[in-house]
């Protein structure tokens, strides 16, 4: 059966805590399977960056996920996502860390999705190099697993080092799941040799068959059956509750394990907005 969450609308419903735990209450009451969060450590300025085209910037509100997810855990028993964490701007040991804890915390019932992105911004400020992001992604993810599943690790990679070390506690999950965004050729293959599953960023249709064609090439090409893969599309509620049911079906019949109701973009003022679209696309795909 495919599991329906929602993505958090953090750049519409603000910082206070007492509206957090209001849309986690509402989305668990409604019926919902888990929340997912998207991420970004800063936002870059368009004033100092001339052209700036990217769909955030220094203005739009992103929590970390790690810690939000750690509060989400204390109020809520859903799945939490991240969709995704951007790896290889992170020391890959202490995101093992992270991701441990908000294993521990729910109780195993944590994805880690994690992904290149796209902002050099975010990349120069963290002291790390945009332009190998590909490379060291693949090293990260051996060392994340290894971490969580090794009470003593030695890791000699070209970007990765660890001598005799480990985490403790380890996490409920061994390892946890790895989700990764995917869109580019590369990518789409990347995912398929590595991932336990990936969030598409094309919809239901051609483009959907052909990204999922080359998930398949890359895990077949590792030995690996890629009907053990999962996938979460996305839906967003711009043209109304309708056409995301629609939607939310089409993905069920592409063979998504999960999908995502995302509720920006559609003019939503306040939390109680965004929690309404999301009881009228609930009662609109309930069985």
């Amino acid at each position: 059966m495919m599991r329906v969450g929602v993505v958090f609308p953090q750049t519409e419903i603000g910082a206070d805590p007492i509206v957090i735990r209001a849309y986690a209450a509402a989305v668990e009451e409604l019926g919902y399977a888990h929340i997912l969060t998207y991420d970004h450590v800063l936002g870059a300025d368009p004033a100092g960056h001339r052209g700036w085209t990217g769909p955030y910037d220094v203005d739009s509100t992103f929590h970390e996920p790690f810690v939000l997810h750690g509060y989400l855990a204390a109020i809520t028993s859903l799945e939490l996502v991240t969709g995704v964490i951007i790896l290889p701007q992170r020391q890959t040991a202490l995101v093992a860390k992270q991701a441990a804890e908000v294993d521990l915390l729910t109780e195993g019932r944590f994805r880690l999705g994690v992904g290149l992105g796209w902002n050099a911004v975010e990349y120069e400020a963290l002291g790390k190099d945009f332009t190998n992001r590909g490379r060291r992604l693949t090293e990260q993810v051996a060392v994340l697993r290894r971490l969580w599943t090794e009470r003593s690790v030695t890791f000699r990679g070209r970007y990765e080092t660890v001598t005799a070390a480990g985490l403790a506690p380890l996490p409920v999950q061994r390892p946890i799941p790895i989700w990764f965004g995917a869109h580019s050729p590369p990518a789409l293959r990347r995912a398929g040799r590595l991932a336990d599953g990936w969030f598409p960023q094309v919809p239901p249709g051609p483009r959907l068959d052909e990204a999922i064609g080359l998930v398949r090439q890359g895990a077949e090409s590792a030995g690996r059956d890629p009907a053990t893969l999962g996938m979460e599309g996305t839906v967003r509620l711009a043209r109304g509750v309708d056409a995301a049911a629609v939607r939310v079906a089409a993905w069920r019949a592409a063979g998504a394990t999960h999908v995502a109701i995302n509720t920006m973009g559609i003019g939503a003022v306040g939390v109680d907005r965004h929690i309404a679209a999301l009881a009228e696309v609930a009662h609109a795909i309930s069985p």
